[in-house]
């Protein structure tokens, strides 16, 4: 396997005043597993990451056990490689329709199976909203914003703690910073 750049979607840190984690704490904690360039976006675990040699769930285990080792916060992790958040993104379709893209949810999906539970969530009639799925992600357009959303309530019931949702804005962040060159290390 050869050197590639993995998002690691850190779920529920920093939100409120619970599993409070500084982003330069998070940083290490991933650099030290060996993996290297370790950037966030935001202060709530968002990572990008470059490492050789590994699995997405086996990077999301070495992360969320090193999280309860070294921080003391228990938090569900998702990782995906460049090419799956490029899919998740491509696969999108609504997009076009979503005039605020900070009103674009996307939920990841943990596991594929779980498209067969949240399938009859699509077929509903959402108003103004609107709710599509993908391969890996759920995506809600919330034009009334995202706290009054009854599908994007209705989706986080079904999928409960094995997903976790990013605006539109924060992904394409995400996805763009794995296509910036890697940091030059002080004194190179």
């Amino acid at each position: 396997m050869t050197s590639q750049r993995y998002i690691a979607l850190i779920r529920g840190i920093n939100v409120g005043r619970a599993k409070r984690v500084a982003m330069a704490d998070l940083r290490k904690l991933i650099g030290d597993l060996g993996y290297r360039d370790v950037r966030s976006v935001l202060n709530s675990g968002n990572l990008v990451f470059a490492a050789d040699g590994v699995t997405p769930g086996a990077a999301a285990a070495a992360i969320e056990e090193q999280l309860v080792l070294k921080l003391g916060v228990a938090a569900r992790v998702l990782v995906l490689s460049r090419e799956e958040l490029a899919t998740v993104l491509a696969e999108n379709t609504l997009v076009e329709q979503a005039s605020d893209h900070a009103r674009l949810l996307v939920f990841i999906l943990g596991d594929a199976a779980l498209r067969d539970a949240i399938a009859p969530l699509c077929e509903q009639a959402w108003g103004k909203e609107a709710l599509a799925l993908g391969q890996r992600a759920a995506y809600v357009w919330c034009p009334e914003g995202v706290l009054a959303s009854a599908a994007a309530t209705a989706l986080g019931k079904q999928l409960g703690d094995t997903t976790t949702s990013r605006n539109w804005n924060t992904l394409c962040k995400l996805y763009a910073l794995c296509d910036e060159p890697a940091a030059t290390p002080p004194g190179a």
